[in-house]
């Protein structure tokens, strides 16, 4: 067996790659059972977000393993396997195990230690588990990378001052309002009309970090109004008109800065729809939807300025130089967890030598228990019974309970394999295990 991860992000691939990629909550379960129908995936989870697309699994054969989780998303996005491949990287047992890890702890997020991923790789494995995907390997992993992507945020500074996606999707608005006047400075929002569209975790995020940067009121537009009414209520301070959906064209008229953040398959608009419009002067658009929710072709109307998650690089650059040495100290405790759960790995293969050396046992106590039971005679009570036998049963776990722990306790790989070898030689366990095949 093999842990291995194929996948792409936005180190990889560009957003009009990832969007083609992007496997919504609806259709995990299906992704998830097709993936697992293939004979050489023995288990498999997905982790979809707007930055990255990772397919973690336990594989019987590295090649043909990889080589179907390959085929999967060439089939999945559409894309000849010539125009996917270079987007595509793979990491194979020790190197996967350390990238789930680094992701987690979000050192290998476009935003350094941002805390998103962390809920996101919980959600992965959730999922998971709910269609039965993962099973005891898988599991463990994703379990151990959870409990260290909160032993990084707890013992280091990494996620001090971090910024979510979100928060340098306001932080880019405001740059760019700066430069369109003359200034390399971040602006203050009170005097622009914002509108936010979408009312789901990442609008939550937008709507706490505007109200954080002067914002003196948002349009928050949603397909159900309630829903966006209900996350309203979450900010008493900052004065939010709620609308549907059929107010966009209005919004994007008379507003001056307008966020993007939903759960659509296709962009909801485009340069068709703002020609349209009788607009104001210039407007600014900022998409952080996978897929998009913004046309690409939106560039080209004039007083448009439109940015996506890719154009975030420029801001997330200003605020990462400082954080390098704080993720450096975070890398020692992802090498100590990845350690750690290698020597899980490797004990697994004293597990067989151990069940058969527990089943040899098993075997001789209850021969030689009923054999003692059968002299005791009528008069031996059913209480008495119960005592010797949970007499043999107690001697046989603290005859075990040495050599097991010795055979899983951390060692080098050769040293395991020669002591099973004599375990094995001594108590006969070849034969055995030729008798049962």
């Amino acid at each position: 067996m093999h842990i291995a991860v194929v996948g792409l992000s936005h180190r990889t691939a560009p957003v009009e790659v990832r969007e083609k990629l992007s496997i919504p909550e609806q259709t995990m379960e299906e992704s998830l059972h097709n993936l697992r129908n293939h004979e050489q995936v023995l288990e498999a989870s997905i982790l979809s977000t707007c930055n990255r697309l990772e397919i973690y699994t336990l594989v019987r054969n590295p090649d043909l393993g990889i080589a179907a989780v390959r085929d999967f998303l060439s089939g999945h996005s559409g894309l000849e396997s010539r125009d996917l491949s270079p987007h595509l990287f793979t990491y194979h047992h020790d190197e996967a195990i350390a990238h789930l890890m680094r992701v987690t702890a979000g050192l290998d997020s476009l935003v350094l230690g941002e805390g998103q991923i962390l809920s996101q790789v919980k959600k992965m494995m959730r999922l998971g588990q709910e269609h039965k995907s993962i099973g005891p390997i898988l599991n463990r992993l994703l379990t151990q990378a959870v409990s260290t992507g909160k032993r990084v945020r707890s013992e280091t500074n990494l996620s001090t001052g971090a910024v979510s996606v979100s928060s340098a999707a306001v932080e880019l608005a405001q740059l760019k309002l700066g430069q369109s006047r003359g200034q390399d400075a971040l602006v203050t929002l009170e005097t622009e009309q914002i509108a936010v569209v979408g009312a789901g975790r990442m609008s939550r995020l937008l709507l706490q970090h505007l109200q954080a940067k002067g914002a003196s009121g948002v349009v928050l537009l949603n397909r159900t109004i309630e829903r966006a009414s209900a996350l309203a209520t979450d900010f008493p301070n900052l004065p939010i008109q709620c609308r549907g959906l059929d107010d966009l064209d209005q919004c994007l008229s008379t507003c001056s800065l307008v966020f993007t953040s939903t759960a659509v398959d296709d962009p909801i608009i485009d340069a068709n729809r703002l020609n349209a419009l009788n607009r104001r002067s210039s407007l600014r658009l900022v998409d952080i939807g996978v897929p998009r929710n913004i046309a690409s072709d939106v560039r080209d109307v004039s007083g448009v300025e439109s940015h996506d998650v890719d154009d975030l690089q420029e801001v997330v650059e200003r605020n990462q130089e400082a954080r390098q040495q704080v993720a450096r100290e975070a890398e020692g405790l992802l090498l100590e967890e990845g350690r750690l759960f290698l020597e899980w790995w490797d004990s697994l293969e004293a597990v067989p030598t151990i069940n058969r050396l527990r089943a040899s046992l098993e075997e001789i106590r209850v021969e030689e228990l009923t054999k003692a039971l059968s002299r005791m005679g009528p008069d031996f009570s059913a209480r008495e019974r119960k005592v010797v036998e949970a007499l043999t049963k107690g001697m046989i776990n603290k005859i075990l309970h040495t050599p097991v722990t010795q055979l899983r306790s951390p060692q080098q790989r050769s040293e395991r394999q020669q002591a099973l070898q004599v375990v094995e030689k001594i108590f006969d366990l070849e034969s055995g295990a030729a008798a049962q095949d």
